[in-house]
């Protein structure tokens, strides 16, 4: 755990918890959920619905191979915009920790509410040409930015106003994320069920924007309504002239490692929204195969990932992650190997709701020991950078990894071995902050 050296607005052991210091956790948690849960609905839905966007907005008209290269595409766009994440990490992390939490969050839901806005608006290739493309990337670029602060500021917000129990309160990030994959399979699967494929396509694939956008304006109002967190404001003494310069420099081997460590719980989440294109165009499923599962992870992951937190409180968040990365490197071949033999609806939300179990097992302690690893005043530039560079890293492109090794090679169980690599990076990670950095 971190010391009141490494983190001088930590509260005193033995400070009694009150009505009010639970009361403020509470509303943090409602605070800082909330956006987190509309980034990653756009998120997923954007992934949900990947083979419409193609087709809309990416497929060469007439072309030969044209759908593959539409996916392509479209996940390459999706990549695209995790690469201005860091940006994002760096520009409003080091504000966060400069100027307070509290505006920080409210600028990254302004801006994913206008990326959402310009998503659930977008004219399509037929309208626009060519250009409706670069309508899209525009909107992900956005969003990419927003995002890049938004897990960083949201955690330290929600860690900085727990009074005791930081690893179940920080836990609620990953369960809104659980919320968002519920509702955004739930969308998929209810439109794809009942639309017409001319619906679908004409217009159904809006709504879960514009009801994503209309999440926007209740977050901000709720942000807006708070105060700023109790450990910054005790730590202003203790600013730095540049958190971003600190950080990058001489927190150098802390960030890294860290962005090791999100590895597994970013691929998590990327590998189970890749799942529907995987269900349509590899095991030939029908088009409704892949929301069932990523409904059921969804529930999975906002029940566990709580339970798993207070476990984590208990044992430490490092020693709860490590099992999970090493059940993610054994079972994640036999699951594939089982579902390419017996390709079915069954199967497939079975192995999705197993990667989801996993995801919650690994991604719920992930906001506690990343808020140990830095002090107050660079813990969001911290936070913010090393875990932008990890999902920058394994998630961000992992679907369009996951579609060209499929593609590519020829083997139905590419996911897997993308999986596995990139748990070991992470089981690696975990090596290095229990050990160089005492994280047990």
């Amino acid at each position: 755990m971190s010391t009141a050296a490494e983190n001088p607005g930590a509260r005193t052991h033995g400070t009694p918890v009150t009505a009010q210091d639970r009361s403020r956790a509470r509303r943090a948690v409602v605070a800082s959920s909330i956006g987190n849960a509309l980034e990653w609905f756009d998120v997923i839905v954007y992934s949900s619905f990947a083979v419409v966007i193609s087709a809309l907005f990416f497929e060469p008209a007439g072309s030969e191979g044209g759908q593959v290269l539409g996916i392509l595409l479209t996940f390459g766009t999706f990549g695209v915009s995790y690469l201005i994440r860091p940006l994002g990490a760096m520009v409003l992390g080091s504000y966060a920790d400069r100027h307070g939490r509290k505006g920080a969050l409210t600028l990254t839901i302004l801006l994913m509410m206008l990326g959402t806005l310009i998503m659930a608006t977008a004219p399509t290739t037929a309208v626009l040409g060519p250009a409706a493309a670069l309508v899209i990337l525009v909107a992900r670029l956005i969003q990419g930015f927003s995002a890049g602060g938004e897990f960083g500021t949201a955690t330290a917000f929600l860690i900085e106003n727990a009074p005791d129990r930081k690893a179940f309160y920080g836990s609620w990030q990953v369960a809104t994320q659980g919320v968002a994959m519920f509702l955004a399979s739930g969308f998929g699967f209810t439109l794809n069920t009942f639309l017409s494929h001319e619906a679908l396509y004409s217009w159904g694939w809006r709504v879960p924007f514009f009801v994503g956008l209309l999440i926007g304006p209740v977050g901000l109002y709720i942000r807006l309504r708070m105060e700023e967190t109790p450990d910054f404001q005790q730590a202003r003494g203790e600013q730095v002239k540049s958190p971003l310069g600190a950080t990058l420099i001489h927190a150098a081997p802390r960030w890294l490692t860290s962005a090791a460590v999100v590895g597994l719980a970013s691929v998590s989440v990327y590998l189970i929204l890749f799942m529907p294109t995987y269900a349509v165009q590899n095991l030939h499923l029908p088009g409704y195969a892949g929301y069932l599962g990523g409904i059921i992870s969804g529930i999975v992951t906002l029940i566990g990932a709580p339970l798993v937190g207070k476990l984590a409180d208990r044992v430490g968040p490092a020693r709860v992650m490590t099992v999970a990365a090493v059940a993610a490197v054994v079972v994640a071949y036999p699951l594939f190997v089982i579902l390419v033999a017996s390709p079915g609806v069954g199967m497939l939300t079975a192995v999705q709701v197993v990667l989801g179990a996993l995801m919650a097992l690994y991604f719920g302690p992930l906001p506690a020991l990343l808020s140990e690893m830095f002090p107050t005043n660079i813990r969001t530039t911290g936070m913010s950078i090393a875990y932008n560079v990890g999902v920058t890293l394994f998630g961000g492109f992992a679907p369009l990894v996951l579609a060209w090794l499929v593609n590519s090679t020829g083997s139905l169980l590419a996911p897997s071995y993308y999986y596995i690599a990139i748990a070991l990076i992470s089981l690696l990670g975990l090596v290095v902050t229990r050990t160089k950095f005492g994280k047990r």
